[in-house]
């Protein structure tokens, strides 16, 4: 089902981070949630993209869009082993990416680390999609269910721009497999992600409003500095 929503987002609405923990997937979908879809979607945000757009897309990433534009979107654009990039923050391999947003923003690196440890927290260090399957690695744990698309929700935000959500539902699987995942990767129709932003739980609607937290997911070949040189690309 295809469903076109509109929701005002602020990213002041939240304040706050719970633990996200594995055994507990399904009951943290307020864990879950992403800001970077309420910030301005201009090439001086904070989030780290290699921006490699055609003429027009520019437009599109920074959430100006028709909504007839906008295109279903199959699992098979997310397919493959992803990494979660939190784990980097914490050993320091993303130190340089705090350094050269702090050159260029207006914070520290101390404080855009610590925004970023707020944003990509989960210990969910790991995610498989393969076919319908999506599997969930907390280090050797894992818990796994069969999806499929619950359509797209469109997003609108207080500085008028618009971002599109593209959820897919369990249908079977492990009870402790989160019942919806919610995919942010600044593309509106398919096209194969190379990286992407995360919500998941049991409460669709929460998690189309949570702005605090958002576990984000480079490609698991890629090595720490790979994913550190893609982050300061732009």
């Amino acid at each position: 089902m295809t469903r076109i929503h509109t929701a005002f987002l602020s990213a002041l609405a939240a304040t706050s981070l719970a633990a996200t923990a594995l055994p507990a997937l399904a009951d943290h979908a307020k864990d879950k949630a992403h800001d970077h879809e309420a910030h301005d979607h201009d090439h001086d945000h904070d989030h780290d993209h290699d921006h490699k757009h055609d003429h027009g897309d520019d437009d599109i990433y920074k959430g100006y869009f028709d909504d007839a534009q906008i295109k279903p979107r199959p699992l098979a654009d997310w397919e493959g082993d992803w990494q979660s990039v939190y784990p980097l923050l914490q050993s320091g391999d993303l130190d340089a990416v705090m350094a050269h947003k702090a050159a260029k923003g207006d914070k520290t690196a101390a404080e855009y680390k610590a925004y970023y440890a707020t944003g990509y927290a989960t210990d969910v260090d790991r995610i498989v999609f393969s076919g319908d399957t999506a599997t969930f690695y907390t280090g050797e744990t894992s818990v796994q269910g069969r999806y499929e698309s619950d359509g797209f929700e469109v997003l609108t935000y207080e500085k008028g721009n618009r971002g599109v959500r593209y959820i897919f539902e369990k249908v079977s699987g492990d009870a402790e497999a989160p019942m919806f995942f919610q995919f942010s990767d600044h593309k509106i129709a398919p096209a194969k992600a190379d990286h992407y932003h995360l919500y998941w739980g049991d409460d669709r609607a929460a998690l189309l409003k949570e702005v605090t937290n958002w576990p984000t997911y480079y490609p698991a070949a890629l090595s720490p500095a790979d994913i550190s040189a893609e982050m300061q690309a732009h």
